[in-house]
Protein backbone atom coordinates (compact mmCIF):
# COMPACT_ATOMS: atom_id res chain seq x y z
CA UNK A 1 0.00 0.00 0.00
CA UNK A 2 1.00 3.65 -0.41
CA UNK A 3 2.11 5.59 2.68
CA UNK A 4 3.68 8.96 3.47
CA UNK A 5 7.00 8.26 5.20
CA UNK A 6 9.49 10.45 7.05
CA UNK A 7 12.92 9.02 6.34
CA UNK A 8 15.04 11.48 8.36
CA UNK A 9 14.53 14.46 10.69
CA UNK A 10 15.72 16.95 8.08
CA UNK A 11 12.51 18.66 6.96
CA UNK A 12 10.35 18.40 3.85
CA UNK A 13 13.01 16.77 1.71
CA UNK A 14 12.78 13.63 3.84
CA UNK A 15 9.01 13.15 3.30
CA UNK A 16 8.34 10.53 0.63
CA UNK A 17 5.39 8.51 -0.66
CA UNK A 18 6.52 4.89 -0.58
CA UNK A 19 5.15 1.35 -0.88
CA UNK A 20 4.96 -0.42 2.48
CA UNK A 21 3.71 -3.79 3.64
CA UNK A 22 0.35 -4.11 5.38
CA UNK A 23 0.41 -5.39 8.95
CA UNK A 24 -1.37 -8.43 10.39
CA UNK A 25 -3.84 -7.77 13.18
CA UNK A 26 -2.84 -8.33 16.79
CA UNK A 27 -5.04 -8.49 19.88
CA UNK A 28 -7.69 -5.70 20.12
CA UNK A 29 -6.67 -4.25 16.75
CA UNK A 30 -8.76 -3.22 13.73
CA UNK A 31 -7.92 -2.49 10.10
CA UNK A 32 -9.29 0.73 8.58
CA UNK A 33 -9.48 1.71 4.93
CA UNK A 34 -8.46 5.36 5.06
CA UNK A 35 -10.65 7.93 3.33
CA UNK A 36 -8.96 11.08 4.67
CA UNK A 37 -6.32 12.06 7.23
CA UNK A 38 -5.69 15.33 9.04
CA UNK A 39 -2.42 17.24 8.85
CA UNK A 40 -1.35 18.88 12.13
CA UNK A 41 1.27 21.39 13.20
CA UNK A 42 2.86 18.57 15.17
CA UNK A 43 3.54 16.76 11.87
CA UNK A 44 5.39 19.84 10.67
CA UNK A 45 7.50 19.90 13.83
CA UNK A 46 8.24 16.17 13.52
CA UNK A 47 9.65 16.64 10.04
CA UNK A 48 12.29 18.92 11.53
CA UNK A 49 12.83 16.80 14.63
CA UNK A 50 11.54 19.43 17.07
CA UNK A 51 8.34 17.79 18.35
CA UNK A 52 8.41 16.38 21.89
CA UNK A 53 7.15 12.94 20.80
CA UNK A 54 8.90 12.21 17.50
CA UNK A 55 9.49 8.51 16.67
CA UNK A 56 12.80 7.35 15.28
CA UNK A 57 12.64 7.49 11.44
CA UNK A 58 11.75 5.99 9.12
CA UNK A 59 8.06 5.92 10.03
CA UNK A 60 4.66 6.50 8.46
CA UNK A 61 3.39 9.95 9.41
CA UNK A 62 -0.11 11.09 10.38
CA UNK A 63 -1.92 11.26 13.72
CA UNK A 64 -5.64 11.23 12.82
CA UNK A 65 -7.89 9.78 10.13
CA UNK A 66 -11.35 8.77 9.06
CA UNK A 67 -12.34 5.67 7.19
CA UNK A 68 -14.20 2.38 7.09
CA UNK A 69 -13.38 -0.63 9.26
CA UNK A 70 -12.61 -3.58 6.99
CA UNK A 71 -11.29 -6.17 9.48
CA UNK A 72 -11.29 -6.68 13.25
CA UNK A 73 -9.40 -9.03 15.57
CA UNK A 74 -11.71 -11.56 17.27
CA UNK A 75 -11.24 -9.88 20.66
CA UNK A 76 -11.71 -6.30 19.41
CA UNK A 77 -14.43 -4.49 21.33
CA UNK A 78 -17.03 -1.97 20.16
CA UNK A 79 -15.94 -1.77 16.50
CA UNK A 80 -17.22 -3.92 13.64
CA UNK A 81 -16.54 -4.35 9.90
CA UNK A 82 -18.39 -1.69 7.95
CA UNK A 83 -18.33 0.88 10.74
CA UNK A 84 -17.49 4.44 9.70
CA UNK A 85 -14.97 5.75 12.22
CA UNK A 86 -12.58 8.49 13.17
CA UNK A 87 -9.33 7.26 14.70
CA UNK A 88 -6.21 8.61 16.39
CA UNK A 89 -3.53 5.94 15.89
CA UNK A 90 -0.68 8.09 17.21
CA UNK A 91 1.25 7.60 13.98
CA UNK A 92 0.58 5.95 10.63
CA UNK A 93 -2.56 7.77 9.46
CA UNK A 94 -1.08 8.85 6.10
CA UNK A 95 -1.55 5.45 4.48
CA UNK A 96 -4.12 3.59 2.40
CA UNK A 97 -4.81 1.29 5.37
CA UNK A 98 -4.17 1.71 9.09
CA UNK A 99 -4.03 -0.90 11.84
CA UNK A 100 -4.76 0.49 15.30
CA UNK A 101 -6.20 -0.45 18.68
CA UNK A 102 -9.98 -0.56 19.03
CA UNK A 103 -9.87 2.05 21.82
CA UNK A 104 -8.44 4.58 19.35
CA UNK A 105 -11.60 4.45 17.21
CA UNK A 106 -14.92 6.24 17.59
CA UNK A 107 -17.90 5.48 15.36
CA UNK A 108 -19.05 8.68 13.67
CA UNK A 109 -22.63 9.90 13.14
CA UNK A 110 -24.34 8.76 9.95
CA UNK A 111 -24.58 12.33 8.66
CA UNK A 112 -20.90 13.13 9.26
CA UNK A 113 -18.72 13.21 6.16
CA UNK A 114 -15.32 11.51 6.11
CA UNK A 115 -13.71 14.93 5.57
CA UNK A 116 -15.35 16.36 8.69
CA UNK A 117 -14.37 13.26 10.65
CA UNK A 118 -10.71 13.45 9.58
CA UNK A 119 -10.57 17.08 10.67
CA UNK A 120 -12.10 16.33 14.06
CA UNK A 121 -10.14 14.30 16.66
CA UNK A 122 -7.02 16.33 17.45
CA UNK A 123 -8.27 19.88 16.87
CA UNK A 124 -11.62 19.49 18.63
CA UNK A 125 -10.20 17.14 21.23
CA UNK A 126 -7.47 19.64 22.09
CA UNK A 127 -9.84 22.61 22.15
CA UNK A 128 -12.55 20.94 24.24
CA UNK A 129 -10.39 19.14 26.79
CA UNK A 130 -8.08 22.15 27.08
CA UNK A 131 -10.91 24.59 27.69
CA UNK A 132 -13.11 22.38 29.87
CA UNK A 133 -10.68 20.33 31.97
CA UNK A 134 -7.62 22.59 32.09
CA UNK A 135 -9.03 26.07 31.48
CA UNK A 136 -12.21 25.46 33.51
CA UNK A 137 -14.07 27.77 31.11
CA UNK A 138 -17.52 28.75 32.35
CA UNK A 139 -20.51 30.14 30.48
CA UNK A 140 -20.44 33.94 30.54
CA UNK A 141 -16.65 34.22 30.81
CA UNK A 142 -14.42 35.96 28.26
CA UNK A 143 -12.14 33.65 26.25
CA UNK A 144 -9.23 34.86 24.11
CA UNK A 145 -7.92 32.49 21.43
CA UNK A 146 -4.53 33.16 19.82
CA UNK A 147 -3.78 31.82 16.33
CA UNK A 148 -7.54 31.73 15.89
CA UNK A 149 -7.60 30.81 12.20
CA UNK A 150 -5.34 27.77 12.54
CA UNK A 151 -6.49 24.18 12.93
CA UNK A 152 -6.74 24.09 16.72
CA UNK A 153 -7.36 27.82 17.19
CA UNK A 154 -10.43 27.89 14.97
CA UNK A 155 -11.93 24.92 16.77
CA UNK A 156 -11.29 26.65 20.10
CA UNK A 157 -13.34 29.61 18.85
CA UNK A 158 -16.24 27.28 18.01
CA UNK A 159 -15.96 25.25 21.21
CA UNK A 160 -15.72 28.39 23.34
CA UNK A 161 -18.91 29.76 21.79
CA UNK A 162 -20.65 26.41 22.28
CA UNK A 163 -19.66 26.56 25.97
CA UNK A 164 -21.25 30.00 26.32
CA UNK A 165 -18.18 32.23 26.34
CA UNK A 166 -17.61 35.62 24.75
CA UNK A 167 -14.73 34.97 22.34
CA UNK A 168 -11.91 37.30 21.33
CA UNK A 169 -9.89 35.94 18.38
CA UNK A 170 -6.35 37.06 17.52
CA UNK A 171 -4.46 36.36 14.31
CA UNK A 172 -1.83 37.94 12.07
CA UNK A 173 -3.97 39.15 9.16
CA UNK A 174 -7.40 40.62 8.52
CA UNK A 175 -8.16 37.74 6.13
CA UNK A 176 -7.53 35.14 8.84
CA UNK A 177 -9.54 37.15 11.34
CA UNK A 178 -12.47 37.20 8.91
CA UNK A 179 -12.47 33.37 9.04
CA UNK A 180 -12.49 33.47 12.85
CA UNK A 181 -15.39 35.93 12.77
CA UNK A 182 -17.33 33.63 10.43
CA UNK A 183 -16.80 30.82 12.95
CA UNK A 184 -18.26 32.66 15.91
CA UNK A 185 -15.68 35.11 17.28
CA UNK A 186 -17.34 38.12 18.92
CA UNK A 187 -14.26 40.36 18.67
CA UNK A 188 -11.05 40.16 16.62
CA UNK A 189 -7.54 41.56 17.06
CA UNK A 190 -4.82 41.74 14.40
CA UNK A 191 -1.70 41.30 16.52
CA UNK A 192 0.50 42.51 13.65
CA UNK A 193 -1.05 45.98 13.68
CA UNK A 194 -2.78 46.27 17.06
CA UNK A 195 -1.84 45.94 20.73
CA UNK A 196 -3.57 42.90 22.22
CA UNK A 197 -3.61 44.47 25.69
CA UNK A 198 -5.02 47.82 24.54
CA UNK A 199 -7.71 46.27 22.34
CA UNK A 200 -8.85 43.86 25.06
CA UNK A 201 -9.13 46.75 27.51
CA UNK A 202 -11.35 48.55 24.98
CA UNK A 203 -13.48 45.52 24.13
CA UNK A 204 -14.20 43.69 27.38
CA UNK A 205 -11.87 45.17 29.99
CA UNK A 206 -10.06 41.85 30.42
CA UNK A 207 -10.18 38.12 29.72
CA UNK A 208 -10.83 35.14 31.98
CA UNK A 209 -9.28 32.34 29.92
CA UNK A 210 -6.57 32.43 27.24
CA UNK A 211 -6.13 29.54 24.80
CA UNK A 212 -2.55 29.94 23.52
CA UNK A 213 -0.97 27.76 20.83
CA UNK A 214 1.31 30.67 19.77
CA UNK A 215 3.49 31.75 22.70
CA UNK A 216 5.94 34.61 22.26
CA UNK A 217 4.59 38.14 22.49
CA UNK A 218 0.97 36.91 22.44
CA UNK A 219 1.60 35.17 25.78
CA UNK A 220 3.28 38.24 27.25
CA UNK A 221 0.39 40.47 26.14
CA UNK A 222 -2.07 38.02 27.67
CA UNK A 223 -0.49 38.47 31.10
CA UNK A 224 -1.15 42.20 30.80
CA UNK A 225 -4.89 41.90 30.16
CA UNK A 226 -5.99 38.79 32.04
CA UNK A 227 -8.48 39.19 34.87
CA UNK A 228 -7.76 38.20 38.48
CA UNK A 229 -7.98 34.41 38.84
CA UNK A 230 -7.70 34.09 35.06
CA UNK A 231 -6.22 30.99 33.39
CA UNK A 232 -3.75 30.88 30.49
CA UNK A 233 -3.77 27.45 28.85
CA UNK A 234 -0.45 26.85 27.08
CA UNK A 235 -1.01 24.64 24.01
CA UNK A 236 2.19 25.22 22.02
CA UNK A 237 4.63 27.70 20.56
CA UNK A 238 3.82 28.26 16.89
CA UNK A 239 5.69 31.58 17.02
CA UNK A 240 8.90 29.69 17.77
CA UNK A 241 9.35 31.66 21.01
CA UNK A 242 8.87 29.79 24.29
CA UNK A 243 7.99 32.55 26.78
CA UNK A 244 8.78 32.69 30.48
CA UNK A 245 6.06 33.63 33.00
CA UNK A 246 7.16 36.22 35.59
CA UNK A 247 6.15 34.72 38.92
CA UNK A 248 5.55 38.14 40.45
CA UNK A 249 2.74 38.85 37.93
CA UNK A 250 1.16 35.46 38.61
CA UNK A 251 1.26 36.20 42.32
CA UNK A 252 -0.11 39.74 42.21
CA UNK A 253 -2.95 38.91 39.77
CA UNK A 254 -3.73 35.43 41.18
CA UNK A 255 -3.26 33.99 37.69
CA UNK A 256 -2.83 30.34 36.63
CA UNK A 257 -0.56 29.37 33.73
CA UNK A 258 -1.57 25.82 32.80
CA UNK A 259 0.28 23.44 30.52
CA UNK A 260 -1.79 21.19 28.27
CA UNK A 261 -0.52 18.37 26.05
CA UNK A 262 -3.55 16.56 24.65
CA UNK A 263 -1.56 13.55 23.48
CA UNK A 264 -0.32 12.89 27.00
CA UNK A 265 -3.83 11.98 28.14
CA UNK A 266 -3.66 8.91 25.90
CA UNK A 267 -1.16 7.49 28.37
CA UNK A 268 -2.58 8.40 31.79
CA UNK A 269 -6.27 9.22 31.17
CA UNK A 270 -7.47 7.86 27.80
CA UNK A 271 -11.07 7.89 29.03
CA UNK A 272 -10.86 11.69 29.25
CA UNK A 273 -10.07 11.90 25.52
CA UNK A 274 -12.94 9.61 24.54
CA UNK A 275 -15.43 11.38 26.81
CA UNK A 276 -14.38 14.78 25.44
CA UNK A 277 -14.66 13.67 21.81
CA UNK A 278 -18.07 12.12 22.37
CA UNK A 279 -19.28 15.41 23.85
CA UNK A 280 -17.89 17.21 20.80
CA UNK A 281 -19.73 14.81 18.48
CA UNK A 282 -22.95 15.65 20.30
CA UNK A 283 -22.24 19.35 19.74
CA UNK A 284 -21.52 18.54 16.07
CA UNK A 285 -24.83 16.70 15.71
CA UNK A 286 -26.58 19.68 17.33
CA UNK A 287 -25.07 21.98 14.69
CA UNK A 288 -22.83 23.85 17.15
CA UNK A 289 -19.50 22.66 15.70
CA UNK A 290 -18.60 22.79 12.00
CA UNK A 291 -15.12 21.66 10.89
CA UNK A 292 -13.43 24.16 8.57
CA UNK A 293 -11.31 22.45 5.90
CA UNK A 294 -9.44 24.79 3.58
CA UNK A 295 -7.49 22.23 1.50
CA UNK A 296 -7.85 18.55 0.55
CA UNK A 297 -4.82 17.14 -1.29
CA UNK A 298 -3.75 13.63 -2.36
CA UNK A 299 -0.72 11.89 -0.86
CA UNK A 300 1.24 12.73 -4.02
CA UNK A 301 1.02 16.45 -3.11
CA UNK A 302 2.11 16.02 0.50
CA UNK A 303 4.98 18.51 0.11
CA UNK A 304 2.48 21.16 -0.96
CA UNK A 305 0.25 20.34 1.99
CA UNK A 306 3.10 20.81 4.46
CA UNK A 307 4.08 24.10 2.79
CA UNK A 308 0.53 25.41 3.23
CA UNK A 309 0.81 24.78 6.96
CA UNK A 310 4.33 26.18 7.27
CA UNK A 311 3.56 29.36 5.34
CA UNK A 312 0.26 30.05 7.18
CA UNK A 313 -1.65 29.83 3.90
CA UNK A 314 -4.22 27.38 5.27
CA UNK A 315 -7.12 28.13 7.58
CA UNK A 316 -8.67 25.45 9.72
CA UNK A 317 -7.54 22.01 8.59
CA UNK A 318 -5.53 20.58 5.69
CA UNK A 319 -6.44 17.01 4.77
CA UNK A 320 -4.60 14.33 2.82
CA UNK A 321 -6.33 11.54 0.88
CA UNK A 322 -4.90 8.33 -0.59
CA UNK A 323 -5.90 9.37 -4.13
Amino acid sequence: MKAVRLTALTGFDAIQVEDVETKPLESRQVRIKVHAAGLNFADLLMAGGTYQATPEPPFTMGMELSGEVVEVHPDADGVFPGDRVMARPGQGAFAEEVVTNDRNCIVIPHAMSFEDAAAFPIAYGTAHLGLSRRGRLQSGEVLMVHGAAGGVGLTAVQVGKAMGATVIATAGSDERLAVAKENGADYVINYQTESIRDRVKEMTGGVDVVFDPVGGDAFKQSLRCINPEGRIVVIGFASGDVPQAPANILLVKNVDVIGFYWGGYGGFAPEAIRDSLEKCLTLYSDGLLTPHVSHVLPFARVQEAFALLRDRKATGKVLLTPA
